[in-house]
């Protein structure tokens, strides 16, 4: 219960004080990305390096790589520049920035079959299959959850996260 609580109080201040002190939404959007990977499970592997990769979105890429090195379990972040949709292949994250959202088709043949969490920022990305894609709803910056996708990528996701979501 006080989880619940504090994912609510976190994702709801991050997303307030977006609005209010017009801090640039690509920082609001790293931090929520960080803290999405903390409430999706992923299958074991037996890989040392847990990478996020960044398709477009420069500042996005530059606020992320704060993380890199740091421990997620086992495994440490990499934080990668994606120079094309390809590269998602290596990647258990991937955040698709508006800028390169019309390369999302390319992404998701190449992670086919993979478990990868997609993360976009298009108004149509979560209905095309996107895992999770953010969205402005009220000037506030809000996610939607494909639960669909998320199964079809092996993934799963902690109830306190899906409570917050938008779901498709």
């Amino acid at each position: 219960m006080k989880k619940n609580i504090f994912l609510a109080l976190f994702f709801g201040i991050i997303a307030s004080v977006s609005a209010q002190t017009e801090k640039p939404i690509q920082e609001v959007q790293a931090a929520m990305i960080y803290n999405f990977m903390k409430y999706i499970q992923w299958p074991p592997d037996e890989e040392t390096e847990f990478v996020v990769g960044v398709l477009g979105e420069d500042q996005v890429f530059n606020i992320l790589k704060n993380y890199e090195g740091k421990p997620r379990g086992a495994k440490k972040y990499v934080i990668k520049k994606l120079a094309s949709p390809s590269e998602a292949a290596t990647c258990s994250v991937v955040y698709i920035g508006r800028n390169k959202s019309k390369d999302f088709d390319n992404v998701r043949s190449s992670i086919n079959g993979k478990s990868v969490l997609t993360i976009t920022d298009s108004s149509n990305l979560g209905a095309k299959g996107s895992c999770i894609n953010f969205k402005v709803v009220d000037e506030r910056l809000k996610f939607e959850i494909n639960q669909s996708s998320i199964n079809n990528n092996n993934l799963k996701v902690a109830s306190q996260l899906t409570t917050m979501a938008i779901l498709i």
